[in-house]
Order: structure tokens, then C-alpha cells, then sequence
């Protein structure tokens, strides 16, 4: 507590864009502040550029959020910058393994840096996909995540922005089991093509989950950004104009985006805080 009586939270965002233009990390500032008015924190934020500075956050922080990025998973294979967020992730690791830390450290992925976490747990293959992902898709939920916090108050199937080139995909389930891991969604049914269903997402452990999707993207920022003129543009011209339209219809659905937006990053933040409190 603070001498506001406000609880005091610590959060780290490792940012993966790379520099490039974008929305997540937009979108998870807003999420944050929202999250913290609304249960009256005080929360300290802080920004690590990964790919160009090499910043990693040390073990101070009560919850890591690591972002989406541009480009390939599998090619920075052995850069500076990959051994250096691999050590990073695991001293996190090490840090929750040692039992006088009561107060365990809460990470969750998103997009890019869940393909490097499938990689680095050696749980599953990342492959670059024939064909760019890019749109709002159904993510159709497992057996075993009826019971995991971050899918609570979503339907199934629930919708979900999904940009990319890469995929996780045929799991590798001695190791899954080994590390007490969970396969907690896959992506839509395409009964017309012969490819393998991409995992969406997975709990790797009891402290560290990830999405391929992005469930910090929300339906207004995106309007406004896919409407805007040179990603307009740039959309129809790499998707074509049917794919444009459907995602402005569908970002305009209150029960597509925004409830993705409204549970899944709100969930894993309010789980994380009970068990702050709870210790």
C-alpha cells in the first residue's frame, strides 16, 4: 500500500515491435490504465524496447506483459537479442522455481513473443504459414480450458484479431506433459485445405500463459486505424477489399472484439492481483 492506501503494482511491458508502427502497444496502455481506475491501483509501468536496445526488466516486477512484433520468430534464432530475452525468461523461471519467493512472477505473450515462448519450452513447431493470418477469427476453446481463468465470460468459439505469418503448430506432448503445460485453444476449422489447426493458445506453467492471438486489440482504435487511409489501402491491396469490409463489420460487433478485449488481458491481470493479495 501507498500513503493513498492504493495497492502498488508493478508491471513491465517488453515491447517487440521493433520500432514499427503499430497498435498493440497503444492498446495495452489503455488496458492498463482502465485496469488500474477500475480497481483503484497504482500501477507503475515500464517499457522495455527488446529488439533494437536490448532492455530486458529485471525479476523487480510483479507481472511481465510481452508484446506482438513484425517479422520472423525463427530467424532471430541466436541474435543478441533473442539470448538475451531468453535469459531474461529464464531467470523469471528460475526466480518462481525458488520456494522462498512466495510471490510468484506473472508473464503472458502475446502473438510474436508466444511463437519465441512455444520455442523456447520446446513444446511445439513454429512454421511460417502459406498464407498471411490477418482478420477477426473464431478461436475455438479446448476441453481443458473450462477451467482457465483468462477464458472466463468468453463464448465458444470467441472472436479475435489475428496478424501473422508465422504459426505454432504439432505439439510435442511429452513435453507438454513434462512441464504440466496445456494446449488451451486452436484456430477455426478449414475443413477445405490440408493444413494442420494452429494452437492459440497455451498455459506453460501455473505463472506463464500465452495467446497467438491479440487480446489487447480493441474494436475502436482498430476502426480508426484500418480506416485510416494508407492502411486502407495497404490492407486491400495485400487482402483485397472483401477482407477490409469484413473486418470493419466485424470490429463493429460488441460481442466479437470487445469482449475478447474486456476478459482475456482484464482476467489474467485480476488473477494475478488476487494472488498478490492472497500472500
Amino acid at each position: 500500500m501507498n500513503s493513498t492506501g492504493k495497492r502498488k503494482i508493478n508491471v513491465a511491458i517488453l515491447d517487440l515491435y521493433e520500432r514499427t508502427d503499430n497498435q498493440g502497444m497503444r492498446c495495452l496502455r489503455e488496458l492498463l490504465f482502465q485496469f488500474e481506475k477500475l480497481k483503484n491501483l497504482e500501477l507503475t509501468v515500464d517499457e522495455f524496447e527488446v529488439r533494437k536496445e536490448i532492455q530486458l526488466p529485471g525479476t523487480a516486477y510483479d507481472i511481465y506483459i510481452s508484446s506482438g512484433g513484425p517479422g520472423s520468430p525463427i530467424a532471430s534464432k541466436g541474435s543478441e537479442w533473442e539470448n538475451a530475452y531468453f535469459e531474461w525468461l529464464q531467470s523469471i523461471i528460475k526466480y518462481n522455481d525458488n520456494p522462498l519467493h512466495l510471490l510468484k512472477k506473472k508473464v503472458f505473450f502475446i502473438c510474436h513473443s508466444f511463437q519465441l515462448a512455444s520455442r523456447f519450452f520446446e513444446i511445439a513447431d513454429v512454421t511460417k504459414r502459406k498464407s498471411t493470418s490477418f482478420g477477426v477469427f473464431p478461436v475455438h476453446c479446448l476441453n481443458n480450458s473450462n477451467k482457465e481463468p483468462i477464458f472466463e465470460g468468453l463464448g465458444d468459439p470467441f472472436y479475435a484479431v489475428d496478424s501473422r505469418d508465422f504459426q505454432v503448430v504439432n505439439p510435442h506432448h511429452e513435453k507438454l506433459n513434462e512441464l504440466g503445460a496445456n494446449i488451451l485453444a486452436i484456430e477455426k476449422a478449414r475443413p477445405h485445405v490440408p493444413y494442420e489447426r494452429a494452437i492459440m493458445a497455451i498455459r506453460f506453467n501455473d505463472h506463464m500463459i500465452g495467446t497467438q492471438f491479440h487480446p489487447e486489440a480493441d474494436a475502436m482504435g482498430m476502426l480508426i486505424h484500418l480506416q485510416g487511409g494508407e492502411k486502407k489501402k495497404t490492407v486491400i491491396e495485400n487482402h483485397g477489399e472483401e477482407k477490409w469490409k469484413s473486418m470493419i463489420e466485424q470490429l463493429n460487433d460488441p460481442d466479437k472484439i470487445m469482449n475478447t478485449y474486456s476478459h482475456v488481458l482484464p482476467n489474467f491481470l485480476e488473477t494475478s492481483l488476487n494472488e498478490l493479495i492472497s500472500k
